[in-house]
């Protein structure tokens, strides 16, 4: 696809909306990580994924010479996602407050000359036809964004659909950045194909995770019934307890797979045990803070 000639207003404005969108989007995440000291639930994997994903989304957007917003977009989320993932090592880890930052400051230095070398290493070739290495760019990009969701089907199974430590404010803002973002990539003279798939996938992403916790919260509408009757939370409930921790561990189960270790001779009694079944932790079910999970 070759660069944008010119711009028309409706795609710089519905562009300005989704990049407005995607520069608070994670503001809510951050903030709830650091009111509830607390990132269970939040892939860290995820959150450096989508940091990484900026500077080959970064490159792209401006040698395509998108509408300026859509080239601010990713410079904004690269750097949120960045801090989202340095609250991982700090509640998650236990990393040092000014370990982690300047950790972070320094892996944001390196996307940015990344990025400025990159543009200017293939800008030349592009302005003479040669297209593939922007083609390149683009799928690597298109790539390393939609990776970042795959941490997500683990820990829905893990809780038996339940969403634990995502923000639902910042998955409203995250979808209708991507839907504003998607529609100005149609207002343009050319629609560019490679991203408005990501834009796509990505309102569809979300919208799954918004229907398995509905999905859950229906699944669970009796035990959450029984647990106020009875002065509890759900994550009080002994039968809730019991409930979700029948979630499938698929993370578990890998580490397993590709772990030895001696396993010491067990009585009798101990055998009968299905040594095959992954069981979930509470700890890993049950976040220590769940205000946008609780009904």
């Amino acid at each position: 696809m070759a660069p944008q000639e010119s711009i028309p207003v409706a795609a710089n404005v519905l562009g300005t909306i989704g990049t407005v969108c995607w520069c608070v989007q994670l503001a809510p995440q951050i903030w709830r990580n650091y009111r509830t000291k607390s990132t269970e639930g939040l892939p860290a994997a995820m959150m450096l994924i989508w940091s990484m994903s900026g500077v080959p989304f970064g490159i792209y957007a401006i040698a395509q010479q998108f509408n300026i917003p859509l080239i601010i977009q990713p410079q904004c989320f690269c750097v949120l996602c960045g801090v989202s993932w340095a609250q991982c090592l700090i509640y998650g880890r236990k990393w040092r407050t000014w370990t982690a930052s300047l950790f972070l400051m320094a892996l944001l230095v390196i996307f940015a000359g990344v990025e400025i070398g990159l543009i200017y290493a293939i800008r030349p070739a592009y302005s003479r036809g040669i297209q593939w290495p922007v083609l390149l760019v683009g799928i690597v990009a298109f790539v390393t964004l939609l990776s970042g969701y795959i941490p997500i089907p683990f820990e829905l199974l893990k809780r038996r659909g339940r969403v634990v430590g995502i923000d639902f404010v910042f998955l409203t803002i995250d979808f209708f950045g991507a839907f504003f973002s998607l529609l100005a990539l149609v207002a343009q003279n050319e629609f560019d194909v490679l991203f408005g798939t990501m834009y796509a996938l990505c309102c569809t992403i979300e919208l799954s995770m918004v229907a398995s916790h509905l999905i859950w919260l229906l699944r669970t509408k009796d035990i959450r019934q029984r647990a106020k009757e009875a002065g509890e939370t759900f994550d009080e409930s002994e039968e809730a307890v019991l409930w979700q921790s029948r979630g499938v561990d698929l993370e578990s189960k890998f580490r397993q797979m590709f772990t030895t270790r001696d396993v010491p001779q067990e009585d009798d009694a101990d055998s009968e045990v299905d040594s095959t079944d992954t069981v979930v932790a509470p700890e890993h079910f049950i976040p220590k803070t769940v205000p946008n999970a609780m009904v």
